[in-house]
């Protein structure tokens, strides 16, 4: 027989004053030494205590089956408990000084990891890194306790796309429309179609002529890698505030941390594992994916999410559609290969679709659920 789940305590918020005793409780980053009085006399029994700081008086009222695992001196948290904010990964960014981006907290953790090997031999920083993307799985597993699967999307896409393009439009009119018809949008929080779809939930609720004043901020700098890329977006999030209480879920990595997070998404699960960050970009969005042109990345997670859908891995198969015929038919011919697939059998419960037309991609996600 299981045993009941450990309840969850983040923060000295959810403590109740007064109580005597706790049991079978994972407290997660909590700083007991900022409220004293909530554990004053209070006895912990079969706790587990990730990164938490302990005064010594409340250390001598843990029961020998307490679980400490202290906090440990890193750029990062390795037991985080909730997902990120833009603000949190980019603290310490002053828009008038742009070189200060290799300063933030993104920045800083990035640098730290390509010091110390994206594959360590350390035992110990592996160790941490493990413990973090569990704790941003965790994280993850709350946030999307809001949701329907069905009712989340993603949109798939090269980091290379420039914001002056075309494309960059489409993509974030496709990403403004399901956002203002209930979908929550995922991406893997980069750039090029990543941010896109981000800028795009970010916009939802406000005119064509305000997208379009927007995009011209963002011009001032078309890729990540021209100066003020960051800038313009803290400029387009200070003359735009969102409005409706929109979100969107961007899941970027520090493998490819050379590829700045979008400041757009309002909640980023960042992971140092870049396959457990892509199980989630795949596993998460029940709603379908659509897959804007890209390259080597893009390919894997189209084949990943038509075996996903082949199996039924999660007890449904989501809608795939394609954005661009030119590109999908002829430049990189995947979405012929899966028709015939598709056809012939060989690959089941395949819900393709192509398009051209952003208004056509939305209506193709709509009419599943």
């Amino acid at each position: 027989m299981s045993r009941r789940p450990y309840r969850e305590i983040e923060s000295t918020e959810m403590m109740s004053e007064g109580r005597k005793i706790y049991r079978h409780t994972a407290f997660q980053n909590v700083d007991f030494t900022s409220s004293p009085h909530l554990v004053e006399g209070v006895e912990f029994r079969d706790c587990c205590f990730l990164g938490c700081s302990i005064p010594e008086s409340m250390q001598k009222r843990l029961s020998p089956d307490c679980l400490v695992f202290p906090d440990i001196d890193l750029p990062y948290k390795p037991f985080v408990s909730k997902l990120y904010s833009p603000e949190e990964l980019y603290s310490g960014f002053d828009q008038s000084r742009p070189s200060s981006e290799k300063e933030t907290f993104d920045a800083v953790v990035y640098e730290d990891y390509i010091s110390k090997g994206k594959a360590s031999d350390n035992i110990k920083e592996t160790f941490c890194r493990s413990i973090h993307d569990f704790s941003m799985s965790d994280a993850l597993g709350d946030f999307l306790e809001d949701f329907d699967g069905r009712k989340i999307v993603a949109i798939m896409g090269g980091h290379s796309m420039q914001r002056t393009g075309s494309d960059y439009r489409t993509v974030a009119d496709i990403a403004k429309g399901l956002t203002e018809n209930g979908r929550l949008m995922v991406s893997g929080g980069g750039p090029g179609a990543m941010e896109a779809t981000h800028f795009g939930a970010w916009m939802a609720g406000r005119s064509d002529d305000e997208m379009s004043e927007a995009l011209g901020i963002l011009a001032k700098a078309p890729t990540f890698r021209d100066e003020g890329w960051l800038a313009s977006a803290f400029e387009v999030k200070r003359k735009f505030p969102q409005e409706g209480g929109y979100r969107s879920l961007g899941i970027p990595t520090w493998l490819y941390g050379h590829e700045p997070s979008t400041p757009f998404a309002t909640h980023i699960a960042k992971f140092f594992d870049n396959s457990v960050r892509e199980n989630h970009i795949i596993s998460i969005p029940l709603g379908g994916i659509i897959f804007s042109p890209g390259s080597a990345g893009t390919v894997r997670e189209i084949f990943q999410d038509a075996e996903q859908n082949h199996y039924c891995t999660l007890g449904c198969a989501s809608p795939m559609v394609f954005l661009g015929k030119e590109y999908y038919t002829r430049q990189m011919p995947i979405h012929p290969l899966l028709k015939h697939l598709s056809e012939t059998g060989r690959f089941q419960n395949l819900h393709l679709s192509i398009t051209d037309d952003p208004a056509d991609a939305v209506q193709r996600i709509l009419e599943q659920y």
